[in-house]
């Protein structure tokens, strides 16, 4: 892992308690140049974790509130008449950042959120018939509340299938509570105190090439198809793992590797990243929700049942 990488995961475990594992697959997914959906209840930290992400990486961040009136062009911009100019001009929208906060994502419908479709998956944005690139790194943070909440949209799944990691943020334990306690400040007085960037956009160009060329055998590739496709094989599941699942895992995996100090991705990397890459993929039968299953046990028996290659 390089320095730069290190001191920001130092100085995000500083400002969030009790989200180690969250905080590296985020820093995971901004490697891999993938997108992260945080869920979780109210009061947990998901917004404020991105902030600080943002505000420690030093690139331009901008916030989006999803709502139910929110529109398309009030994310990705739109073409405006200036009558003094006596010309028409693109104004570009607040997608147009090194990190998009899209919080609360599913307080808006679907016609909302594909706004974000083409950003997140070939980082552009076309308006009016002209194409705008944007810029690099790019990393969209969406939050949204669990769907058993009031005024919420589940989003659909070409949706969830742009992002690389689904991270779910639960309550924390008693000694990390009592940490929030001791160290909140006043978001007001946090805002006045500037966070001195951990790295620049640059450095997290070349940890985003570094992690690129991370060697993968192909016993672990074999390894990868095979969970992928393992999915597809239960009875519980009615849409399994497409082949972007299986290109998540292999990009996360040499992100997780690049973190760990490694030029190679082992098995246990593929097992770590499985779950937050593949949760938000499988759809279950309504059979197997009845029952109470999840997404995540399915994982779980699927790696299980998989060999793991030595």
């Amino acid at each position: 892992m390089s320095a730069s990488m290190g001191r920001l995961l130092t100085a995000m475990e500083q400002r969030l308690y009790g989200q180690k594992t969250n905080i590296r697959l985020m820093a995971a997914a901004l490697l891999a140049g993938g997108h992260v959906l945080l869920e979780g209840v109210p009061g947990l930290g998901k917004t404020k974790m991105a902030r600080t992400l943002a505000a420690l990486t030093g690139g331009e961040y901008r916030r989006i509130q999803f709502t139910p009136d929110l529109m398309p062009s009030d994310i990705t911009g739109g073409v405006i008449y200036h009558t003094k100019e006596n010309e028409f001009q693109t104004v570009r929208g607040p997608v147009f950042a090194n990190l998009v906060l899209a919080d609360e994502i599913n307080r808006s419908g679907p016609k909302t959120q594909a706004a974000l479709l083409e950003a997140m998956e070939e980082r552009q944005v076309t308006i009016n018939g002209a194409t705008h690139r944007l810029p690099e790194p790019f990393l969209v943070v969406a939050t949204q509340n669990p769907l058993e909440y009031e005024g919420t949209y589940p989003l659909p799944e070409a949706q969830l299938d742009r992002f690389l990691f689904k991270l779910i943020l639960d309550y924390p334990g008693e000694e990390q509570e009592r940490q929030i306690l001791r160290g909140h400040v006043p978001f007001a007085t946090e805002r006045d105190q500037a966070i001195v960037p951990e790295l620049t956009l640059d450095e997290i160009r070349a940890a985003q090439a570094h992690a690129a060329e991370v060697v993968v055998e192909d016993s672990v590739i074999d390894y990868i198809t095979a969970v992928i496709r393992r999915t597809r094989e239960s009875k519980r599941v009615q849409l399994g793992a497409s082949p972007r699942a299986g290109i998540a895992i292999l990009m996360a995996s040499k992100a997780w590797a690049a973190l760990e100090g490694r030029n190679y991705v082992t098995p246990d990397d593929v097992k770590l990243v499985a779950r937050p890459a593949l949760r938000h993929r499988l759809l279950l039968t309504p059979q197997a929700e009845l029952e109470g299953g999840s997404s995540d046990h399915i994982v779980q028996e699927t790696l299980a049942s998989v060999p793991v290659p030595r």
